[in-house]
């Protein structure tokens, strides 16, 4: 009894701050965290400043012992969009916080099972979602590191960084001091990546053997280091999860215009530029907000769209100076494992809801939407989704992500990419009757092992525990060896343009080959 009473007290005290406990020495100085469940958790390590604009650059040194037990600042936001979303079922499952916002946002969070063991383990790099505009390393609940560190003993870093017009305003054309201010909240990440790099190995980590993972923007983030002559060299592994949205980058002139028209929207001549660095956040945004405007407007007077993020990566000479997984990009990322996959029903579950679980609706809205091949899509769909019973379920499959993760894969093997794996999660939410279908961010309590976490995404039943272990154990052993066969799961092979074998992860999960090909070549998505 006693020393079970021990043993408690112990953990106890090893869950709270300690002046000796969990000390690591960074090239900036010593952090101090804490003990939890047995993982040493640091947060809000900084690993860069930067003034508005402009490139980041290491912290300046510090001399005592810094205690990083909370989270840091998040990048600025724009909240009116927020706002308008109301509290609907969908805010209710990701239970969003927002954090604190500050421009002084280059921070990093670490959770390890050891320090100063002289143990080299895989490292896992998380890049948050919310596309290029929101989002940070502590928006969702579960991304918290501590579970998955302790699925396969490996070490797990989350980045803020800058985001929307902090991060992404084209600037370059007013002078040296903003050649690199387009891609800014992307060479933030360069930056958290040369941290690692630099003193991971004092956290236990294998700075030769970094995974980096994102979802969303996160993955449309990582889609851009892949195929950035800048970022080459910096990690060994890649997964994108839903964020093969992108199919192009933004044209350098288009992104140059629009600044021209925050200038102008503020009244500045373009030997003011300076001050830009010093109007409030809200006043910047607002200019931003209606350059934008402007530019969708003239875009849509001349019958074009515009098919790349605004605030996003910008098409330059240096940091992408080529097009998305073209011949001369996928040959930076021949010596990168790539996984890619997206969710079954992403944003269109929810769409789906417009015709309920009406037959009679569901059928017209298919005529109406595939006219002159509705049978041919109805019998598509059930071969690729052959559990499809609901009628809202005839509507709720997504075309955009998936075709554009087929269409991302399709180019890496046809440029000579030959480490290449494919995953669709179609485990579907109990909330709200099932309303939530597998929605946008459906398999991150999964990939980090955070049911508990996650519990109004998922229900928090037995059947989301158990496929959990077996997806983090997937994602676990990719950043280990490179193959995301675990324990659990069939043999999961490397894709290939002729099967394209996915894993598709349910309650009994298995591979597919090419079960949607011909269901995305009727929705027109079958992007080759």
């Amino acid at each position: 009894i006693l020393l079970g009473h021990y043993a408690i007290l112990m953990g106890l005290i090893q869950r709270f701050p300690s002046n000796s406990l969990a000390v690591a020495q960074t090239e900036s100085g010593k952090v101090r965290g804490y003990i939890q469940e047995g993982v040493h958790t640091y947060k809000g390590i900084p690993y860069a400043v930067a003034d508005r604009f402009e490139p980041p650059r290491p912290p300046e040194p510090w001399h005592d012992v810094r205690f990083m037990g909370y989270y840091g600042a998040t990048c600025p936001l724009d909240f009116e969009p927020i706002a308008a979303r109301g509290n609907g079922i969908g805010m209710f499952a990701l239970q969003n916080d927002w954090g604190y916002p500050n421009e002084n946002c280059h921070s990093l969070n670490v959770w390890t099972q050891h320090i100063g063991d002289n143990s080299r383990r895989p490292v896992m790099v998380w890049i948050h979602g919310g596309g290029y505009d929101y989002g940070s390393s502590h928006e969702l609940p579960f991304y918290d590191g501590v579970n998955l560190s302790k699925t396969g003993d490996v070490v797990v870093v989350s980045v803020n960084h800058r985001l929307n017009i902090l991060g992404f305003l084209d600037l370059s054309q007013y002078g040296d001091k903003y050649y690199d201010s387009a891609n800014v909240g992307l060479l933030d990440l360069v930056a958290s990546l040369e941290w690692v790099q630099r003193n991971i190995a004092e956290f236990g980590g294998d700075p030769d053997n970094v995974t980096l993972f994102g979802q969303s923007g996160g993955g449309g983030k990582i889609t851009a280091l892949l195929n950035s002559p800048v970022a080459k060299g910096l990690f060994k592994r890649a997964i994108i999860q839903s964020g093969s949205f992108a199919s192009d980058i933004l044209d350098a002139e288009l992104a140059q215009g629009i600044s021209a028209k925050v200038l102008t929207g503020l009244e500045l001549g373009p030997e003011q530029v300076d001050r830009l660095q010093s109007i409030p956040y809200h006043d910047l945004l607002a200019a931003g907000n209606s350059a934008i405007a402007q530019q969708r407007q003239e875009a849509a007077a001349l019958g074009t769209t515009i098919n790349a993020a605004i605030w996003g990566p910008v098409r330059d000479d240096h940091f992408l100076p080529f097009g998305l997984f073209s011949p001369e990009a996928t040959a930076l990322m021949n010596d990168v494992t790539i996984m890619i996959g997206t969710t079954k029903t992403e944003f269109s579950g929810m769409a789906s809801a417009a015709t309920g679980e009406d037959m009679a609706a569901t059928e017209a809205a298919i005529h109406k939407r595939y006219p002159g091949r509705a049978a041919e899509y109805i019998d598509a769909l059930m071969h690729a989704y052959p559990g499809t019973t609901k009628p809202s379920d005839y509507l709720a499959i997504d075309f955009r992500f998936r075709a554009g993760a087929v269409r991302d894969a399709n180019a890496l093997v046809q440029n000579g990419h030959r480490q290449t794996y494919m995953y669709l999660f179609a485990w579907e939410s109990p909330i709200d009757e099932g309303a939530l279908k597998a929605m946008h961010c459906m398999e991150l309590p999964f990939v980090f092992n955070n049911i508990h976490l996650g519990k109004e995404l998922t229900g928090g039943g037995q059947e989301a525990h158990v496929l959990a272990k077996k997806v983090s154990a997937a994602w676990v052993s990719f950043t280990a060896t490179g193959s995301p066969n675990a324990e659990g799961l069939p043999d999961w092979p490397v894709y290939t343009t002729d099967d394209r074998a996915t894993m598709v992860f349910n309650d009994t999960s298995e591979v597919r080959h090419n079960h949607d090909r011909e269901l995305l070549d009727i929705v027109g998505g079958d992007r080759q």
